[in-house]
């Protein structure tokens, strides 16, 4: 999510690239991992700064964003989206347009189910959890068949102990595309949980428990 969980942001060291055999670096945004991996093969982008780089101008920007310094931190954001690592320039890009937003409004209007949906994201990926949750269950409300949706949700509820209302929305998701049961098989963040019953019968239920 993503996101698409996002996503996006943001968890600097948690949202990672994206590739079927590598989904446990994906942020929570199923739609944007079922695309960057028909791209991945064409490897890592020649220009723009270097990984370490990228990353530590992206996490720069995170925290004049999170100071509400929005001119500097576009900035650092478009330095970021320069760079090799795609997962870290996609979410360079939605923070460019969040950015962008606020100064030309002062705050963001967050009428949409995607727009509700990429902010909760960048919550999840930046642990700002009980927020993530609320605009996600607003996008929810507007978009209630959109399986990222319910995926990026069911993370931000896990991440906050709730784990039943998680384990509802991750099987709402999957139901919608089961693409994203292997999408949360490899999510580090479902990894805590994915040994427990309702988790594991869930993820893996070709494993019969005896």
């Amino acid at each position: 999510m993503p996101q698409k969980k996002k996503s996006v942001a943001v968890k600097s060291n948690t949202d990672r690239r994206m590739t079927e055999t590598q989904l446990s670096k994906t942020p929570h945004n199923p739609e944007a991992a079922r695309k960057a991996t028909t791209a991945a093969a064409d490897g890592a982008s020649a220009g723009g700064a270097s990984g370490p780089k990228q990353l530590a101008s992206f996490e720069a920007a995170i925290r004049l964003f999170h100071k509400r310094n929005f001119k500097e931190a576009r900035d650092l954001f478009l330095e970021a989206s320069a760079g090799p690592e795609r997962d870290v320039a996609q979410r360079a890009h939605l923070h460019v347009a969040m950015c962008d937003r606020r100064l030309q409004h002062g705050t963001v209007e967050l009428g949409s189910a995607e727009d509700n949906y990429n902010y909760g994201v960048a919550l999840i990926n930046s642990r700002k959890v009980a927020e993530a949750r609320a605009h996600l269950e607003k996008a929810l409300a507007i978009a209630p068949g959109s399986d990222h949706i319910h995926y990026a949700l069911a993370v931000a509820q896990a991440l906050s102990g709730d784990l039943t209302n998680a384990h509802e929305n991750l099987r709402r998701a999957i139901e919608i595309d089961p693409r994203n049961r292997a999408i949360a098989r490899q999510d580090a963040d479902f990894g805590p949980f994915a040994g427990q019953p309702p988790f594991h019968a869930l993820l893996y239920p070709e494993k019969k428990s005896w």
